[in-house]
């Protein structure tokens, strides 16, 4: 995961992810309101949990994700895993285009006026990679089953 983000994206990663933790639970639950307005075909896939225990996932993966971002063989069996959940759940391709649009521009409204093309260009690309990994994971636990 981290041979395919710079140095620099990492540390703007971690940088801009500690400026807005302070305000994680408004953050996820932000991003699920927008999530579930802009595409309202993936709400059903969260009808077996409740918003705060989704909310509480997604901010744990979010620290997980930029905690690990300098350790792949902590990171990478971790995305391995979360991908293979998440096929279970019914995720396809297109729900992860979802999420990635919907946390970027999330992310950009928490973050501010930090946010610019350079940030935007960083969490992009660990979003690539991290989507990549979960989806090809997937790939891989449904072919099994």
């Amino acid at each position: 995961m981290a041979a395919e983000l710079t140095q620099n994206q990492i540390q703007l990663i971690e940088e801009s992810f500690a400026a807005v933790a302070p305000q994680g639970a408004e953050l996820v639950a932000s991003f699920y309101d927008r999530l579930f307005n802009d595409f309202p075909a993936v709400k059903p896939m969260f009808a077996n949990t409740t918003p705060a225990e989704q909310q509480k996932k997604l901010l744990s993966s979010l620290v997980l994700v930029v905690q690990n971002l300098r350790k792949p063989e902590v990171l990478g069996p971790a995305l391995e895993q979360l991908g293979a959940r998440h096929n279970e759940y019914g995720a396809v391709p297109t729900h992860y285009d979802a999420v990635g649009s919907t946390l970027l521009k999330t992310l950009a409204e928490y973050a501010g006026d930090v946010w610019g093309s350079e940030l935007e260009e960083a969490w992009t690309a660990a979003y690539g990679a991290i989507s990549k990994k979960m989806i090809d994971s997937a790939a891989v636990a449904a072919n099994c089953s």
